[in-house]
């Protein structure tokens, strides 16, 4: 099971998972409260449809929590884990109104999460061995983010930089804007030194001309944009190890392999996080006789 990552505490899930349920509740979950008695109890188990790898059980955990209490829960497959057909994730007893309030979100959130984790860990074991390192990007769901990126970590990946403010991104728009690479890293090194702020600086080239340039400004990484393949070797030779590589755009499953193979340190995937498939997963119920 991933560590969960320091960007994600209690109050944020909180606040996510209250707020999602206060999307969907509203004034109240009329189907369920006009079709159930309060006083009756079930239980549920999340059945696994397809092969995959499983995330979202923490949070699962925290949503029951917080809609009630009182409901048990039992885990049968931890974040992480391989499932497959058939298998149960979980059961819950309890309140069966309480359930049912809880279930749309709970598979929302499991379903996105386990398919951001099978595609991450399946890229991961194509590039197995290289060295390279595979990244997410900051291409999120708004208010979502936190939970894609904790399920790349939970697939095998590495997080990129988390939002604007954790890392120094100087990509095309800004060099362009700045009067060049040169001018948009000695601005920002000024800027860092200036406001007392301790951030690495990673620059985006498109030529190896921009590669060299971007080399003689002494960054911390060196982003590789939409190159080919020669071009890839030939900037990590140019590189040398004086600075970390990343190898980034339209790299897929059918292409990642060749590119780590280039010797990059890094091969970022905006694809792991707004282009999976959820995982299939249901949660059935059963009354309590």
């Amino acid at each position: 099971m991933s560590e969960k990552p320091s960007y994600l505490n209690s109050n944020l899930i909180s606040k996510f998972i209250e707020d999602a349920l206060k999307e969907d509740i509203g004034p109240g979950d009329y189907s369920t409260l006009a079709s159930i008695d309060e006083s009756t109890k079930g239980d549920a188990s999340l059945i696994i449809k397809e092969e995959g790898v499983l995330a979202g059980v923490e949070v699962m955990k925290e949503v029951f929590n917080i809609v009630d209490s009182s409901l048990d829960l039992n885990i049968y497959k931890q974040d992480g884990e391989i499932v497959n057909p058939g298998d149960i994730g979980f059961s819950v007893f309890g309140s069966a109104s309480s359930i049912l309030s809880s279930e749309r979100l709970v598979l929302n959130i499991m379903q996105r999460m386990s398919g951001i984790a099978t595609k991450t860990a399946r890229m991961n074991s194509l590039i197995k061995g290289t060295g390279t390192k595979l990244l997410d990007t900051r291409k999120t769901t708004p208010n979502f983010r936190a939970f894609e990126k904790w399920a790349v970590k939970i697939g095998g990946g590495q997080n990129h930089r988390f939002a604007l403010y954790d890392m120094i991104m100087l990509k095309d728009n800004h060099n362009d804007f700045a009067g060049g690479i040169t001018k948009a890293v000695e601005k920002t090194k000024n800027y860092l030194s200036k406001n007392g702020l301790d951030l690495r600086i990673e620059v985006e080239t498109r030529t190896l001309e921009e590669v060299r340039e971007a080399l003689a400004s002494e960054v911390d990484i060196i982003l590789l944009d939409n190159m080919s393949i020669d071009q890839l070797r030939e900037a990590v030779l140019v590189v040398a190890k004086k600075c970390l590589t990343e190898a980034s755009g339209g790299i897929n499953e059918n292409s990642v392999l060749e590119v780590a193979k280039t010797g990059v340190d890094y091969i970022s995937v905006g694809a792991l996080t707004h282009s999976y498939k959820s995982l299939d997963m249901s949660l059935k119920a059963r009354l309590d006789k």
